[in-house]
């Protein structure tokens, strides 16, 4: 086979996988970016959650810083004055104070303690016990200092937590010669914390890092020192913290974090990741299908033009062959060289037979032409078929003398209904079997005709002994156009029509047609055409139309030498 000839039959494969290499290449290429794309996401999912959490606790450390700068300031003054602080000193309040204090030290002692609300009154009773032990504890590193008398630079707010349930933001003050002097201080309300200002400043924050369908799946949450849950957003779902920090400056025993409601960052990593594969996948099949229906039409466009050039050689050549016979004997004819009366007579045997021939090339490519067009009808009446089989016989008559093998046209044992059918059509039907029966087969062998009734049908089998159809090739050799690819099959010239006309003729008639074969030992087609519904009409009256007596049957087989009547099957 040649290499055009290979691609010509090979060339929706070609085709496909030409278009199928890039395609799974790029495929590829999509699947190792989703699997980068799926860890970069992941480290951006949790980086955008690092900066969130880092910018509410760098928020919380700057307005306590700030707000005990402010408050704190006015206490230190007072202080160095040695005298309680005005009540202006931290008006309009301090947000996030419980209690505000000042302690004097003097001559190596807590002089003083002064106590204050957070708008800077004085209270009229002094503080529980717990309050004014811690407020001294926080003080004594500050007193120490002052009673050795050693020199600190200038410190800025401080914090003291050693005592969870009292935090504490102190600023040392210290004199001219820069020695502690007293301290001034602010006990942090922790209630304020977590009920006003945390849930303000989380939720304020969630717009700037997230898109608002993230908000409702992340749950912010604030636990103590011994993992107990302080606030949280949300109702928590049981799922450990994706990520937590510490508070910078103050709560710094406490942890800031968040947890995922329904997704965490790897499972809507995942989630999208198979997603994104499932839609290209889709994407890259459906593209395929379409590429292949493409293609396939594509190859069926080519196949059926290079059926139809076939189809023109193969009518050519069934036309020039029975022309070039007809214009032959009748030359011989026309010149006078033929005296003989039994050798006029053979000639026009010939000519009428070729011109049958013809005749139903003719028909059958017309018949096709309204077909394709939807064009054709069928005149129905009642006919029967064993006369229809026995005229068909007489037209070929010449045809079958020119075979030294014999047509064995077997009557069937009892009368058989009449179908409802046009008869040219059938008639047509069956001639086109018997050309195939007569082609396809060795000249010195059989054919079979066999009549019969079967299941509301009455059958017409044609048997020959011939090549045979290849079992894979059954089921399409009923296309039109179609004819065999190999064996000597291939090499017999034909129009590939008369398969497809046959099928059509049976199906218009709700009938159908079968095929039994096996490659050397030839083929049997059968018609099935479905009983007439209508009475049939008397036997006598039939035998007196006919000019036979009733139940004669003689009539079912041709009076010819070679014609024989056998038995059925």
């Amino acid at each position: 086979m040649t290499r055009q000839g290979w691609l010509r039959q090979h060339g929706l494969w070609v085709g496909f996988v030409a278009v199928l290499m890039p395609l799974l290449v790029i495929l590829g290429l999509q699947y190792r970016s989703l699997v980068a794309l799926e860890k970069t996401s992941v480290a951006a999912h949790r980086g955008a959650l690092r900066d969130y959490l880092e910018a509410v606790a760098a928020d919380v450390a700057d307005f306590y810083r700030t707000t005990a700068a402010r408050a704190l300031s006015g206490l230190a003054d007072a202080v160095v004055q040695q005298t309680p602080p005005a009540v202006a000193a931290c008006t309009p309040g301090v947000p996030g104070a419980r209690l505000l204090f000042t302690v004097f030290m003097q001559d190596e002692t807590f002089q003083g303690h002064h106590f204050y609300d957070p708008w800077c009154q004085p209270l009229a009773s002094t503080p529980d016990a717990a309050t004014v032990s811690a407020i001294k504890v926080a003080a004594a590193p500050w007193f120490i200092l002052s009673k050795k008398g050693m020199v600190v630079d200038a410190t800025p707010v401080t914090v003291d937590e050693r005592d969870p349930e009292h935090r504490f933001l102190l600023k040392p003050v210290t004199d001219a010669a820069s020695r502690v002097i007293g301290v001034a201080g602010m006990v942090v309300d922790t209630t304020f914390f977590t009920d006003t200002y945390l849930p303000q400043v989380v939720r304020a924050h969630l717009p700037r890092f997230f898109p608002d369908h993230v908000h409702t799946n992340i749950i912010v949450t604030v636990r103590d020192g011994r993992h107990r849950l302080v606030w949280s957003t949300q109702p928590l779902t049981g799922q450990d913290s994706a990520m937590s920090i510490a508070f910078p400056l103050l709560f710094t025993d406490w942890r800031l974090g968040t947890q995922s409601r329904s997704w965490t960052p790897e499972q809507w990593a995942r989630k999208h990741f198979a997603m994104n594969v499932s839609l290209s996948i889709l994407m890259t099949l459906v593209l395929l299908a379409g590429i292949v229906l493409a293609l396939r039409t594509a190859a069926r466009a080519m196949q059926l033009s290079r059926m139809q050039s076939d189809f023109v050689s193969n009518v050519s050549h069934e036309l020039r062959t029975p022309l070039a016979s007809i214009r032959v004997f009748g030359e011989f004819l026309h010149l006078g060289r033929v005296t003989d009366l039994a050798k006029v007579r053979e000639y026009g045997e010939y000519i009428e037979t070729e011109s049958r021939r013809l005749t139903q090339l003719i028909n059958n490519i017309l018949d096709f032409s309204k077909i394709e067009s939807g064009q054709k009808t069928y005149q129905r009446e009642t006919v029967e078929v064993d006369e229809t089989v026995a005229e068909v016989l007489k037209t070929l008559d010449v045809r079958v003398r020119q075979r030294t093998g014999t047509v064995v046209f077997a009557a069937p044992p009892a009368s058989l209904p009449p179908v409802l059918a046009d008869s040219d059509a059938v008639a047509q039907a069956v001639m086109n079997l018997l050309d195939n029966a007569m082609k396809y087969s060795p000249a010195d062998s059989d054919i079979h005709i066999s009549l019969g009734q079967h299941d509301g049908y009455v059958t017409i089998a044609v048997r020959d002994h011939g090549m045979g159809v290849p079992r894979e090739e059954q089921a399409r050799i009923f296309e039109r156009f179609h004819r065999v690819s190999r064996g000597l099959v291939h090499n017999v010239k034909g129009s590939g029509l008369g398969l497809a006309i046959v099928k059509h003729i049976m199906e218009a008639h709700q009938g159908h047609v079968t095929l039994e074969s096996a490659m050397g030992r030839g083929s049997t087609f059968t018609l099935h055409l479905p009983v007439a519904r209508a009475p049939r009409l008397d036997a006598a009256l039939r035998a007196s139309v006919s000019g036979a007596r009733p139940g004669d049957t003689s009539t079912s087989a041709v009076a010819h030498p070679h014609y024989t009547e056998g038995p059925q099957g």
